[in-house]
């Protein structure tokens, strides 16, 4: 039998299904339970109002939330937008202030998947954080198509796979379940 380790964890959600976000949102609530202090930062989501932000304020302080993006980015022929890039960066450098500051037991990157999949953001960067994050801080990343190099640090990779959606149906998304 293995001795006790007890270090923080590097966790991805990624994936093609849905529930990256929920997840490290229920592993937020649980933490907050445990009287953790957590920071989420939404790389790409911006001005939209999703129902979690109203349930983090009711943490206070234990549970801090910010929507970092414009809440949509043009993949695709056209250039990348600057202002996407700009905001990409704000986003990340936040992210590795919070994470080295040792202040936070858990610091969700939510989405930032995405902004490394669309070239906003290089991974090697993001791994070399990561690697010098203090001992005892958690870091969730979540989003699609996590980089190989995100995946080889993690300590828990969890793949969402979708077998069938409402939406397929023609079910709208319902506030309250998804946003």
């Amino acid at each position: 039998m293995p001795e006790d380790i007890r270090r923080g964890l590097i966790i991805v959600n990624t994936g093609p299904g849905k529930g990256k976000t929920t997840a490290a949102m229920g592993t937020a609530f649980r933490a907050v339970g445990n009287g953790m202090k957590v920071l989420m930062l939404q790389f790409l989501k911006g001005s939209w109002h999703y129902g979690e932000l109203d349930a983090a304020k009711q943490f206070g302080d234990n549970f801090i939330m910010k929507q970092m993006g414009r809440g949509f980015i043009k993949v695709g022929g056209a250039e990348t937008d600057p202002e996407d890039v700009r905001l990409v960066q704000e986003a990340w450098n936040e992210a590795r202030e919070a994470i080295l500051s040792g202040k936070w037991d858990l610091v969700i990157l939510d989405e930032i998947n995405y902004a490394i999949g669309y070239g906003l953001l290089d991974p090697a960067v993001v791994v070399e954080t990561l690697k010098q994050k203090p001992p005892m801080v958690h870091v969730i990343l979540t989003g699609r198509n996590a980089h190989p190099s995100i995946v080889e640090i993690a300590d828990t990779v969890t793949e969402m796979k979708q077998v069938k959606h409402a939406y397929e149906k023609g079910v709208m998304a319902q506030r309250g379940i998804e946003y």
